[in-house]
Order: structure tokens, then sequence, then C-alpha cells
């Protein structure tokens, strides 16, 4: 019995179901804001423990004033990289949600600090650091749910055909080879 038109006894491709392509999809997802999560939470540490051994201010300012600039730095990866296949029409309305979103991860974060150092008085530098870290994490369970759920949203399937539909009717036509009669 042959499997394929040519006899080559190769069968042939299957499909895969919509529940594993969503699911790759995740994952691919997953790794891009983690790129990019991860390159942030360098610059969150590295801006935090130069402010704080550079100037006099108390750990969770230096804290904040990190944050805020890993989050500048993660707004440009996030729509430049992980989601720059994500809808663009409403900037001003992304931004906005991106800021407010933020905001709530930098309660978050830096709350986590605030109660190690001032509930707990655990304010050696290995303790802001392990503490500000364990605060990132918290933060960006809850930032990955609500970019990917309310910033970043992705187009509606209809949109995403109309789109790739609309280029392909940009493009030059060729002309056909003239066939001989």
């Amino acid at each position: 019995m042959e499997r394929g038109s040519s006899g080559s006894g190769t069968a042939p491709p299957t499909h895969r179901s919509a529940a594993r392509e969503r699911f790759d999809r995740l994952v691919r997802e997953m790794a891009k804001f983690g790129a990019v999560g991860g390159a942030g939470v360098l610059v969150n540490l590295l801006v935090f423990n130069l402010v704080r051994h550079t100037t006099d201010l108390q750990v969770v300012r230096a804290s904040v004033i990190a944050t805020i600039v890993a989050i500048v730095f993660n707004y440009v990866g996030f729509r430049y990289f992980a989601y720059r296949d994500r809808d663009k029409s409403g900037r001003t309305r992304e931004l906005v949600l991106f800021l407010l979103f933020s905001a709530v991860g930098l309660v978050i974060e830096n709350g986590v600090l605030y109660t190690a150092t001032y509930g707990f008085g655990w304010d050696s530098s290995l303790q802001s650091n392990i503490f500000k870290f364990v605060g990132i994490g918290v933060a960006t369970l809850f930032r990955f749910w609500s970019y990917r759920t309310w910033v970043f949203r992705a187009l509606p399937a209809r949109e995403a055909v109309a789109g790739a539909e609309s280029f392909l009717e940009t493009q030059p036509k060729k002309p056909r080879p003239k066939q001989r009669a």
C-alpha cells in the first residue's frame, strides 16, 4: 500500500492541533518577554546598585529610580522586539496602559523591598539585592499577564488576514509568460 502518490513511502504532513499551535506561540512569547525582561532586570539591578552606592539616597528611593529606568528600557524592548507584531493602532492608549501597569508593578516590586527593609530591618547590601530581585520576580508575573492582556494586544485574526491581503494587493503583478498555442 502506497502512502504518497509518488510511492516514496513518506507519509503526508500532519497538521498540528490548534491547541498545540497556541501553546507554541505562548512559549515563543514567553521567551521574547523573558529576553527583554532579563535585560531589564540587569538594567534595574545595575542602576539600583550604582545609585545606592554613589548617593546617600535611601534604599527604596534608589530602587524606585532603578525601576523607572528599567520601565523605559523595557517599553522599547517590548514594543520593538517582543510584541512588534501586535496591534500598533493605539500607541497613546498602549503607552498609558503600559505606564499604568508598570506603576502597579513598581509598587509590587518596591513594596517587597520596603517590607524587608523597614518591616524586618534587612538592610545589608546582599539582603537589599535579594529582596529587590524577589520583588522583581513577583511584579514580573503581574506585568506579563497585564502587558499581553491589555497593553500589547494580539491582532484579531480577521484584521491580520485583511492586512496580509492588502499587502498582497499592493505588490506589482508580474506578467505571465506567453503560452504557445
